[in-house]
């Protein structure tokens, strides 16, 4: 059995899921780009500002490998880009507390600035909150696709949905 077996396919939130990271992607990829026509050292930290942040090689390079990997899992839709968006939503979290950590140290080797941290921070929650969409909450609807598959007996109609069940 693999990870995404009991997740519903070709369910209409996989619009949701395609469209932010596909947008978010388009901007990290941008982004890099752009910290790549700078010519910045690979891990400069007096580097240039785009976008109101700061940058060097390498966070331009992961910039555009996580970029092309978001466009990569919205092109595949359904559940793989929710799941994908969850992934990176987690990574970006926490590469915003590491980096917040290495800000004035000498091991700030992605040139990170308090604007990098929080545009960390923001990306990674939008990507969690968007990869969570319609799959993560206490009270799905009955209509919800991922209620349905975790509930087929009341989806199906053979039996009443929990919340509806009668108290005795």
């Amino acid at each position: 059995m693999k990870l995404q077996d009991h997740l519903p396919v070709d369910h209409r939130l996989g619009q949701v899921y395609r469209y932010s990271a596909g947008a978010i992607g388009l901007f990290l990829i941008v982004f890099g780009i752009l910290g790549f026509t700078n010519n910045v050292g690979f891990f400069s930290t007096t580097g240039a500002h785009v976008a109101g942040m700061t940058t060097n090689g390498a966070l331009s390079l992961l910039s555009v490998l996580f970029g092309a990997l978001l466009v990569g899992g919205a092109v595949v839709g359904g559940n793989t880009a929710s799941t994908l968006n969850i992934g990176v939503g987690i990574l970006f979290i926490i590469s915003g507390f590491v980096n917040l950590g290495l800000i004035a140290g000498p091991d700030n080797l992605l040139n990170f600035h308090m604007r990098n941290v929080i545009f960390s921070f923001a990306v990674g929650l939008g990507l969690l909150l968007f990869g969570m969409y319609g799959r993560v909450t206490l009270h799905l609807p009955h209509d919800n696709p991922y209620w349905q598959s975790r509930h087929p007996d009341a989806a199906k109609g053979n039996a009443l949905p929990p919340r509806a069940l009668p108290h005795g």
